[in-house]
Parts: structure tokens; sequence; C-alpha cells
């Protein structure tokens, strides 16, 4: 009797890719062909952000997952992969740790930009500084949109790419804490509320009424009221525009112009709280003092 021949044993399972080597794709952002376009990239786009941003990364595959979009996960299942295991391979996880750590950087930030101000002030100020159109603002400002790995055929627009946008924002910030330390994630954001915190507020305080809270601004710190000044009227009379100054004492504060000196002293109003919120923030010593302290940096070398 002879033997059966030997079963054949198919081979383990290839493990699991994002994206078909060796043509690494990314969505890059050309001024020339304009957003959307898929393309081929010779150094990874992981390696070129960390590059751009003066970043160094001990583990380039968290930076890389970061900028993974869940996009990716129709590839994999019409590959035949395995969707669960590769939902943990996209930057969800990480975008939830950095909206976390966020709110929390920009809750001290703000807790040292104003010891006056009470809780509820801070968590409407908190709210204006992480607002989705605050993300994207700061993401396209370092081009992240040309780093994301998306699946292919995803082309994002409007909305969907702004939600893009904001959420890979956030999972950098995680993958940076997680990487280099909580004290690499708030000197990479100081970069954006230094610059960027006084004059969001300022908006998000004095949209509603930007006279009204100037009155109160002025009169809190300096125990005088502003005083406003039409300066220039131009365009014929059905199309005016009226030029309004607004000064306390001898200074001036701020200008506007506007199709009724009402609008004009508004945005003049305006322009007066951005600059003094920009002149309540730390400086750049300050910031860093406050913000990176000796046993931020110590556990930070030790990570």
């Amino acid at each position: 009797m002879t033997k059966p021949p030997p079963r054949q044993v198919d081979p383990p399972p290839a493990p699991l890719r994002l994206r078909p080597a060796p043509r690494p794709v990314a969505m890059l952002t050309d001024r020339a062909t304009g957003p959307g376009v898929v393309a081929a990239a010779g150094q990874a786009p992981e390696s070129r952000l960390a590059d751009a941003l003066g970043l160094s990364f001990r583990d380039a595959d968290l930076l890389r997952l970061a900028l993974t979009h869940r996009s990716v996960l129709h590839d994999v299942v019409a590959s035949g992969g395995d969707a669960a295991a590769a939902a943990a391979r996209t930057n969800e996880r990480l975008e939830f740790l950095g909206d976390a750590m966020l709110g929390a950087i920009a809750a001290e930030y703000l807790y040292a930009l104003d010891p006056t101000a009470d809780e509820g002030a801070l968590t409407r100020r908190r709210v204006a500084l992480v607002r989705a159109e605050t993300l994207v603002q700061w993401a396209r400002e370092i081009d992240l949109g040309a780093y994301l790995y998306l699946g292919r055929g995803e082309r994002p627009s409007g909305g969907s790419r702004d939600r893009m946008l904001a959420g890979a924002f956030e999972a950098v910030v995680g993958a940076i804490a997680l990487d280099r330390g909580y004290a690499a994630a708030k000197r990479f954001l100081r970069r954006f509320l230094a610059r960027d915190a006084a004059e969001i507020i300022a908006r998000a305080e004095g949209a509603a009424n930007p006279k009204g809270r100037l009155q109160e601004l002025v009169q809190q710190r300096f125990r005088l009221s502003p005083v406003y000044r039409t300066v220039a009227t131009a365009g014929p009379d059905h199309a005016r525009l009226f030029t309004v100054e607004v000064n306390l004492g001898n200074r001036l504060l701020g200008v506007g112009t506007g199709a009724s000196k009402r609008d004009a002293q508004q945005i003049a109003a305006a322009a007066a709280i951005a600059l003094l919120a920009a002149e309540t923030a730390p400086t750049e010593a300050a910031a860093d003092a406050e913000y990176t302290s000796e046993n931020d940096r110590a556990t930070e070398e030790r990570g």
C-alpha cells in the first residue's frame, strides 16, 4: 500500500502592509497641479516631515502611523486583509492621544498667560485655541497634507480634507509626545501658541461686540476709556468708507475701515483687542522657562 503524498502546507500570511512596496504613495499638495495629487515619493514622507520640522524621532514608524489616514482600510479589505488589525495601523488612536495633549498643553499655556482669568474664561479660550479651524491652519502652514498616507483613489476636498488635516495634526502631536516626551510636544506647539494665541483669543472674545470688550479691557487694566476718532472718509455718497482710530490717551491702539462709522469702530476695536492681548503673551524666554522645567527635561532624557 503506497503512502499518500505529503500534505501541502500553505505558507504563513505576509505581514500586513499599508501600501504595496516599493512605490510609496503619499498625498502631495503641489502648487502647480493642485491638492489631491497622488504621486511617488523618494524619501519616506515621515522622514521628509521630520526634517522639515527639525524633529528627531527614535521610532520613525510612530510618525508614519500619525500620517496614515483611515482611508487605507479600503485597500486592506479589498486585498483580503484583516480590517480590525489594519484599523490599529491608522492614525486614529494617535489622534485621540494628541487631542488630549493639545487640550492639556493649551490649558497650561493659558493658565500661565493670564493669572487673573477665572475657570470660565480659561475654558472658553482653550476651546478657541484648539478648535478644528485653528488646527487646519497650523496643518496647512507645515504643509501636512503633503505627507499623508492615503488609500488609493482617495481625493478629499472641502470639509473632509479639513477634518483629515486637523486629525493628522493631533496625531503628530501624539506621536511627538510618545516618542520624545511631553516637554517635546509642548515645545512643538509653543511655536504656534506664542505667535497666534493672543490674536485667536482676541477674535473669539471680541467677536460679538469688540467695542464692548475693549471698553472692559481698558477699564480693567488702565482705568481709562478708549476714544474713537474718524480720520478719513472716502468714496461716493452711495458707497462711503470710513476710517476710524481708537486711542487710549495719546496712544493709538487700532485702526479700522468700514462702510459705516459703527463698522469702522468695531474693526478698530478688534485690532486694539489683538494688540493688548499680544502685549500680555509670554515672551519666548518666559514661555521656555514656564514650559520646559528641569523635571520635563529629565523626563524626556530618560525616555
